[in-house]
């Protein structure tokens, strides 16, 4: 979702070649076929199939792959978006070859050591070339470890843009061939859920304190929703009982997805990207996690912190359904064009060989 405003972007800059590389962190196919084909990506130049394990074994199957490609296409510069182990390992290879590193959502932090994204996060921003944030919030904190302005641009936000462009292509969709159609037509007001993070999911107490909540809500409003492959396997694991009003979908696309969260009275997620994609909407948002990386979308925008204890969850549902319909404010520059900024700061600053 965050590649695809900068590579539909980067044809318009014939100075730059500009190529994919998937490392196959997200390795689930439905899953990841399904987003590449949504957000209109072309095939993968490389695929690095570095597979599922620990943090430790995963990080070194990319690294490991992608120094070997480097070596080989010798990129005159690295694009890394987000925080994902993905994110952390391409850094290092590129920064040890002597290529520099843009990061894209550079600088969020949750101060929240016990999330592997937020080491993915300080780490990655400790030794990057160029940083594109997405809030003011990001450049504060840059600022404070030491970065130095002249390398911190704040261009809004990809994941946006990518937002914006797919309203549109939604509009000339025919969303009768989602599977998801007559579902969503059926009932009149409805939840969209997405749970997937290991601080939710892999303790079976912290699980089934989210699941004692969620079928509370489920007697209130219908829930949607699509089970990431790790959720799943942790449900059958530690034998989660889910209310027969919370309609388990298998993984959507994109579009599909957005065909469905765009509606609901309110979005439940421990997703960092559905914060902000809903505050751009003006969705109302529970978040369950104790903290965000992203508190402009608390400060102006529609999400809440719910934690992940049943009540607290039920606290910030029922304070969320009557937030819906207050005013809010989409945060500056999340406007679409945070692809076009970014080429613009990369092209003036990059000395091509």
């Amino acid at each position: 979702m965050k590649i695809a405003p900068v590579y539909r972007e980067a044809p318009k800059h014939d100075q730059m070649e500009c190529k994919i590389v998937h490392t196959g962190q997200h390795y689930d196919y439905e899953m990841s076929q399904a987003f590449f084909e949504d957000l209109e990506i072309p095939k993968p130049a490389f695929f690095l199939n570095a597979g599922s394990g620990s943090h430790a074994y995963q990080t070194a199957r990319i690294m490991v792959g992608f120094e070997k490609l480097c070596e080989e296409e010798k990129p005159d510069i690295v694009i890394v978006v987000g925080d994902v182990n993905s994110t952390l390992a391409c850094s290092i290879v590129a920064k040890k070859l002597l290529i520099e590193v843009a990061h894209i959502e550079a600088g969020l932090r949750s101060f929240d050591l016990t999330m592997p994204e937020e080491i993915n996060r300080m780490v990655t921003d400790a030794i990057s070339d160029y940083f594109f944030v997405t809030e003011e919030s990001a450049v504060t904190n840059l600022l404070k470890e030491g970065r130095s302005p002249d390398t911190i641009h704040f261009v809004g936000h990809v994941m946006i843009d990518n937002l914006l462009y797919q309203i549109q292509q939604l509009k000339m969709y025919d969303c009768t061939r989602f599977s998801t159609y007559s579902l969503k037509g059926n009932v009149n007001g409805y939840i969209f859920l997405t749970l997937h993070r290991p601080s939710n999911v892999d303790s079976r107490k912290t699980f089934e304190g989210i699941a004692k909540a969620l079928n509370s809500i489920a007697e209130d409003r219908q829930i949607f929703f699509p089970v990431h492959p790790r959720t799943k396997k942790m449900m059958e694991q530690f034998d989660i009982k889910l209310s027969d009003n919370i309609e388990l979908l298998p993984p959507l696309g994109f579009k599909e997805s957005l065909f469905l969260w765009k509606d609901a009275s309110v979005v439940m997620t421990d997703s960092g990207g559905l914060q902000e994609e809903t505050t751009a909407m003006g969705v109302p948002c529970v978040t369950l996690r104790e903290n965000t990386e992203r508190p402009i979308t608390i400060d102006m925008g529609t999400n809440m912190l719910a934690g992940n204890t049943t009540e607290s969850i039920l606290d910030a549902y029922r304070a969320s359904i009557e937030k819906k319909g207050k005013s809010f404010s989409v945060p500056p520059k999340w406007d679409g064009r945070a692809a076009v900024r970014i080429w613009k700061k990369l092209l003036r600053g990059l000395k091509v060989r």
